[in-house]
This record gives C-alpha cells, structure tokens and sequence, in this order.
C-alpha cells in the first residue's frame, strides 16, 4: 500500500509539472514568425551587410558632393528625384526608409528584391529589379549622404514628396 501511494505521489508529482508552463515558451509560439525567417532588425532595416543600427551626424558636405556625383552615374538611369521613373523617386526615401534599409538596398539589391517584403512589394510595382551597381560601403554611404541632403532641401523649398505605389495620392 505504501508503494502505490508512493508512486501516485510521483505520479501526481510528474503530472503537475508537466502541466505548469513556462509563458515565455506560449509567447513564442503564439507569435507569428517573419516572412521568411527574417529577423525583426532586418524586417525593418534590410538583407545585407548593414547588420546593425548606424549613427548619422550632420549632413557633410563633401559626402555629398561625391554622393551627388554617384547618384549621377549609377542612380539616375532609373531614378529622378521627383517622379517615379523606372524606379521610385529619390528625395524622400530618407524619410521612408532607415539609412541601414537604403545601404542594404544599395548593397545588397538581389536578395533584398528575392527575400525581403518589401523589396518584393517594389519589384511588384516597379517591374524591373534594381541593378546591383557594386558600389562599396563607404560609395554607399555617399549616395546615402546625398539623400539626406536633397531631402532636407525638399523640405525647407516645400517640394511635393512623388508617390512611391500607384494607388497612393
């Protein structure tokens, strides 16, 4: 008789453990995972070598003297600054993207177009895959520097932000 109170006090013992459960563990699987397995950094930032949030300071202007001078060559067979083109217009991109998301762009264009939303998003709108133009990360860092100038100037001459999507006003 001691035996089986012993081992329905084990079994007892087993079952309520069994039964408490860690939250975190519920939390987890409750909530719903990435698209494609992608991290929260990078659902907001982008696929690419920017893995980790940037510090920007003032806007420096030899950056985006060169930056411009990128934009010119490489950018603006697809882009215009004001209206959509073969790709979306450029000035307030800053205002809509990271500066991690637009380096990964420019970076990292394939798989951002192949993997991340919303790159698939914009390959749906725009047709045409953005070229990888091979710029470097310190090229890309100018082309980036150059966005954040000719936004600030959209803002302050009050120049009227281009839709990125077709069904936006």
């Amino acid at each position: 008789m001691k035996f089986f109170s012993t081992l329905l006090s084990i079994l007892l013992l087993v079952f309520l453990i069994g039964c408490g459960g860690d939250d975190a563990a519920e939390k987890t699987a409750d909530k719903p995972a990435n698209p494609g397995g992608l991290t929260d950094f990078e659902m907001v930032n982008g696929i690419g070598p920017v893995k980790e949030k940037i510090q920007l300071g003032e806007i420096d202007a030899e950056m985006v003297k060169a930056g411009e001078a990128l934009f010119t060559v490489k950018c603006a067979l697809c882009h215009k600054l004001d209206e959509r083109f073969i790709g979306p217009a450029q000035r307030y991109t800053v205002d809509r993207r990271t500066p991690e998301y637009i380096l990964n762009m420019i970076l990292n264009p394939d798989e951002m177009t192949k993997n991340h939303p919303t790159g698939q998003k914009m390959l749906a709108e725009y047709k045409t895959p953005m070229t990888n133009m091979n710029l470097t990360m310190d090229e890309a860092k100018q082309v980036l520097e150059y966005l954040r100038a000719i936004a600030k100037d959209g803002h302050e001459k009050n120049i009227e932000a281009a839709p990125v999507y077709q069904n936006e006003k």
